[in-house]
């Protein structure tokens, strides 16, 4: 279960999200919290700049990182509005995240639990703890959205 705190956090990650759709984007958006104040926003990026790598979680990682001028990202947590993909859950293992909090679950490729785990892959030298759901409806709805206006526009 989740807290009131997640949800608070969650809607502010679905607002970054929104921007990303305003420009054609998927509505991915991503913010990482330390110590109870947003340190660092983005979301998806990746048609904008023809970047694979342009994903939400990992633009907000970079800039948490130069935010607090380690790559350590011990005592953070990343709010994100789609399951991480496997590049981004590495990423968050790698950055020593503590938590990892998702809205909707990525059936397609979703690496916090739903096709695999690799936030708690206990190999790795970090796991941060995940909380999955948050707000779920919410996000799935702006994803599915998103996707049927996209087919829409390509069908003209």
């Amino acid at each position: 279960m989740y807290s009131k705190t997640d949800e608070h956090y969650m809607k502010k990650a679905i607002e970054i999200a929104e921007n990303a759709s305003a420009i054609g984007e998927v509505p991915i958006g991503a913010i990482i919290v330390k110590d109870d104040e947003v340190i660092a926003a983005a979301h998806n990026l990746r048609e904008t700049e023809q970047r694979a790598v342009a994903h939400a979680e990992l633009l907000a990682i970079d800039r948490a990182c130069k935010e607090l001028g380690t790559w350590r990202l011990s005592g953070c947590t990343l709010y994100v509005t789609l399951e991480p993909c496997p590049m981004c859950a590495g990423a968050s293992v790698l950055s020593r995240l503590d938590r990892v909090v998702y809205g909707a679950s990525d059936p397609k490729g979703g690496c916090a639990g739903t096709l695999m785990n690799l936030l708690d892959e206990p190999r790795f030298n970090h796991q941060p703890v995940v909380t999955s759901g948050v707000l779920e409806e919410e996000c799935g709805i702006m994803l599915s959205h998103f996707f049927k206006e996209l087919r829409k526009r390509k069908k003209k």
